[in-house]
């Protein structure tokens, strides 16, 4: 293969496969050599091949190394400026070869049918397979990075919150374990299925309790309008926000490394349904995202409608709209932080949060704030709402 390198894509992900040295001077050329993901040797030739098709010449694929990189609009616009990836006759893949890595100028334009790679429907429809395997995995290492950063966050009490919900999970995280460690090793499909095909349930279950307790959160700002009210439960939202967001994230991990074994069952069982099996997991997956991105999205509405009663009560409560502000932006961090390995993004757009002496020359937050106070004036029955407006004013001075 020499300093060859082929790159095959699904349009999520891309495969970079090659001898290793060159694989890495392509890698560290465009910046990406501490995102790519490493895979055993022959590990894409290997799903490549199928009964009766093992002279085909893709057991030259990958055989020194295969790395997987999760493609970003940066890098797909990368890919897109150094020459393309080119169809191939099976939808939604493309391929390419590179000849000098580090000569973006030396990218060969691969014709269609150039090679047995793209000419046989067979190993088309296993760069399928092997492409949604990667992209698991792929997820499934972003989410224990992601965890850990989640674990620093959680306070004493709701990190032990979690760990009893997560205990439920605990025989299920230890059979997965042990099937992607055998087959690391090069360990038979059809017995480590047999090790994990029981234990979906208890995932599922965990997985339908988060999402659950995740609905719960956005309705307890429901009905919330008063300053004090509200950063009360932008700060409750804010810290139990982590605690379900890192259950919901042991599970999928554990679903992506479920889903990687099962498909490896398939390959080996029945290649002919691995098509349709492949497409029924990434619509799954896709489910699990939207089911997320709902619920998140719920959230952050009702924290955003939070956050502009908060930014119209500057003059009389900046201390509790600064709270709130705060509390909805780090919930939003955290949010944001959750969605990134799932490629999922959150479209909101930010509260901003006047400083107290420019409220006090705003004329909206001088009415809201003369409304407020002629209320409270007039239960005490007075009717001096203007020097009351600026009485009270002055009094919050100090909460700048």
């Amino acid at each position: 293969m020499g300093d060859e390198i082929e790159l095959i894509s699904d349009g999520e992900g891309v495969v970079i496969a090659g001898e290793a040295a060159a694989v890495e001077r392509f890698l560290a050329e465009h910046d990406w050599l501490g995102a790519a993901l490493e895979y055993p040797p022959g590990s894409l030739s290997t799903w490549l091949r199928t009964a009766g098709d093992l002279a085909i010449s893709a057991g030259q694929v990958a055989e020194h190394s295969t790395r997987y990189l999760k493609l970003t609009p940066e890098s797909a616009q990368k890919l897109k400026d150094a020459g393309g990836l080119m169809p191939t006759k099976k939808d939604g893949i493309s391929y390419a070869m590179l000849g000098k890595p580090g000569d973006v100028s030396s990218w060969l334009q691969v014709e269609d049918g150039a090679a047995a790679l793209l000419t046989n429907p067979a190993v088309l429809a296993g760069l399928g397979g092997v492409m949604s395997q990667f992209a698991q995995q792929a997820e499934a290492q972003e989410l224990k990075a992601l965890l850990v950063r989640m674990d620093e966050k959680l306070d004493d009490l709701r990190r032990a919150q979690r760990d009893e919900v997560l205990a439920k999970l605990d025989a299920a995280a230890e059979a997965i374990k042990e099937a992607m460690t055998i087959r690391a090793h090069g360990g038979d499909p059809e017995t480590l299925w047999d090790k994990v095909q029981g234990e979906s349930s208890a995932i599922h279950e965990v997985q339908r309790y988060t999402l659950r307790a995740l609905g719960a959160l956005a309705d307890k700002v429901e009905g919330k309008t008063k300053t004090g009210e509200l950063k009360k439960v932008a700060r409750e939202i804010e810290g139990d926000i982590g605690l379900q967001l890192s259950i919901l994230a042991r599970c999928f991990e554990l679903q992506d490394e479920f889903r990687v074994v099962e498909l490896d069952h398939v390959h080996a069982t029945a290649p002919k349904t691995l098509a349709g099996h492949r497409q029924g997991v990434e619509a799954a997956r896709q489910q699990r995202r939207d089911d997320v991105l709902e619920r998140t999205s719920r959230i952050m509405g009702r924290l955003d409608a939070a956050g502009e009663v908060a930014a119209a009560n500057v003059l009389l409560h900046a201390r509790s709209a600064r709270s709130i502000v705060g509390s909805l932006n780090r919930t939003a961090e955290t949010i944001a932080d959750f969605h990134a390995p799932l490629g999922v993004t959150l479209d909101r757009e930010e509260v901003l949060l006047k400083a107290w002496t420019e409220a006090l020359r705003d004329r909206e937050q001088l009415k809201t704030a003369g409304i407020e106070v002629g209320q409270k004036a007039s239960m005490a029955g007075t009717a001096a709402i203007g020097i009351g407006v600026m009485a009270v004013a002055a009094s919050k001075s100090r909460e700048k």
